[in-house]
């Protein structure tokens, strides 16, 4: 039988475990409670700080005077609105890309003004203002001298066709990736260029494409895949363009071929970038055989070269 001493001993241990025991269990439901109150602390400030609906990209980052601006907006999925861009006092369509972002196509040509340029997002109840820098630009002078037929008028007709043509707003996409050569030809005159028409300056006047010195009768090709929207002939009242072919790329993208020899291909008619449409002529206000490439982003003509260089998403 134990004796007292044991017994006032093992006591005091029994109750110095007891009282650990309910310690650890107590801690157990602070920490319980601490990681309650921080995951709904956690919670209050992710609502409190604003999600970032929208985000834009542009491309390029440090444009020149003709070159076309590309404007990506991704927003949140649960925008239903399509985001708005606008550029000056001008709204621009935008389109969905393959990558579920949103794109617009800005045109700028040699009669804006270089300098800070402010570009405006709207993207549900987000709005976001870009300060692009648009570069200067030399641009060489021509003199050209045009008489007999070169020198004739464009027609009411030949002016309406065109202008409907250059301001079409397609919404489906033809084209994919860089554009191609229309002419194996040299280019005799490049995108911009500003002239004297028989001793006048034309002053609201720029070279609105590019020229190939391709031979007569040489081939003429689609620079990209699109649906031909615009075939005109001298027949017909085409005065300045001559024979033409106009190239519906999609979404405000167009193309038009002038001064055709011979063409070949209908209005409405599907073709691929590399076929063949027509062939190098001297026909409407030309001075000898050429082809004139100008390509237009909502009716704003801009340069070809970067279309051909890198592309357009």
């Amino acid at each position: 039988m134990p004796s007292k001493t044991t017994l006032s001993q093992s006591r005091p241990r029994r109750n110095w475990l007891a009282v650990a025991v309910l310690w650890v269990q107590r801690q157990r439901a602070n920490w319980v409670r601490i990681s309650l109150a921080l995951g709904i602390v956690a919670a209050l400030v992710t609502l409190a700080v604003p999600v970032r609906a929208v985000q834009v990209r542009l491309s390029p980052s440090n444009p020149q005077l003709g070159d076309t601006l590309s404007v990506i907006v991704q927003q949140d999925p649960t925008l239903s609105r399509t985001p708005t861009v606008k550029m000056g006092q001008k709204t621009y369509p935008t389109f969905v890309t393959s990558s579920g972002a949103f794109r617009a196509l800005l045109p700028t040509s040699p009669l804006d003004q270089p300098g800070t340029v402010q570009i405006q997002v709207q993207g549900g109840s987000e709005s976001k203002t870009l300060s692009v820098p648009l570069r200067s630009r030399s641009f060489p002078t021509q003199r050209i001298r045009l008489s007999g037929a070169a020198g004739a008028k464009a027609t009411q007709h030949e002016l309406d066709r065109v202008a409907a043509f250059k301001n079409l707003e397609t919404p489906e996409k033809y084209w994919n990736g860089p554009f191609v050569k229309p002419n194996s030809g040299r280019i005799s005159a490049g995108y911009g260029i500003r002239r004297y028409y028989n001793g006048v300056f034309a002053k609201d006047y720029y070279h609105r494409g590019v020229d190939y010195a391709g031979g007569m009768g040489s081939p003429v090709v689609a620079p990209a895949a699109g649906r031909v929207a615009l075939v005109g002939r001298v027949s017909e009242g085409f005065r300045v363009h001559g024979n033409v072919v106009g190239i519906d790329h999609g979404q405000g993208v167009t193309s038009i071929m002038m001064h055709l020899s011979r063409i070949d291909v209908r209005e409405g008619q599907l073709v691929k970038p590399g076929q063949r449409i027509g062939a190098v002529g001297s026909t409407g206000a030309s001075t000898g055989p050429h082809l004139h490439w100008g390509l237009y982003v909502h009716g704003i003509s801009v340069d070809p070269v970067p279309w051909r260089e890198r592309g357009f998403e």
